[in-house]
């Protein structure tokens, strides 16, 4: 018995190991957010890499070997985040695309009239797509949706289905003070067309004939919110 004793660890050595590892769990802590930064950034890299080779050459065309040769990474290191470069496409869409789309959503929530919230909404638009290498996606979107069929009905799901509803929601809260004919319900792309105007143009004509957009959209809400006749 004594010298079973004798190897059991004193009170004060399995204090000492407690506070040992204690004082380690800040370290260890630290290390994993350490990897868990660096993981995102690859992972940003790698799309953002992506949305560089995707413009440049199309979806079909581009490889994952040229995307990762950009981004800085192997191309093994992409297939630890996408499976395949339909996904990596996919997700490049989803982060680039899904925050716009909670915004228009959380602006067609807002109880106001329809023509300072579509003024708000074109803003939005301006600033965070249209300025923005967002415009780029939807661009490539344009571009390839008709040939994969796929990827246009990932779009339509994540993101156009998502705010054709939220501008349905408002359009009818609006037809229903008169703000609005109620046709207009019905075709909540109207109301959107400027903006795919505008990405269209900027690729194509941007060069021959600079688009200010911000008065087009505004003289586009003009439009739509002209005085009506009665008879």
């Amino acid at each position: 018995m004594a010298k079973a004793s004798q190897q059991q660890p004193s009170i004060a050595e399995r204090m000492r190991a407690v506070r040992g590892g204690a004082a380690s769990l800040p370290k260890t802590a630290a290390r994993k957010g350490v990897r868990e930064a660096r993981s995102a950034a690859r992972r940003e890299a790698i799309l953002a890499a992506a949305l560089d080779e995707f413009s440049l050459r199309g979806f079909e065309a581009a490889r994952l070997e040229d995307v990762a040769k950009r981004a800085g990474v192997a191309k093994g290191t992409i297939y630890l985040y996408f499976r395949d470069k339909e996904s990596l496409f996919q997700e490049l869409i989803r982060a680039m695309l899904t925050p716009v789309v909670g915004s228009i959503e959380a602006m067609g929530d807002a109880d106001m009239p329809l023509r300072a919230l579509a003024e708000r909404i074109a803003e939005f638009f301006v600033r965070e797509v249209y300025e923005t290498r967002r415009r780029d996606v939807i661009r490539l979107m344009m571009a390839e949706g008709s040939r994969f069929p796929k990827l246009a009905e990932f779009y339509y799901r994540e993101v156009l289905s998502r705010i054709i509803a939220a501008m349905r929601a408002l359009l009818a809260r609006a037809a229903a003070r008169g703000e609005v004919p109620p046709g207009l319900v019905e075709y909540p792309q109207i109301v959107a067309a400027p903006g795919l105007v505008a990405i269209v143009w900027s690729g194509l004509f941007e060069r021959f004939e600079p688009l200010d957009v911000r008065a087009m959209m505004k003289t586009h809400l003009e439009l739509i919110f002209a005085p009506r006749s009665s008879a």
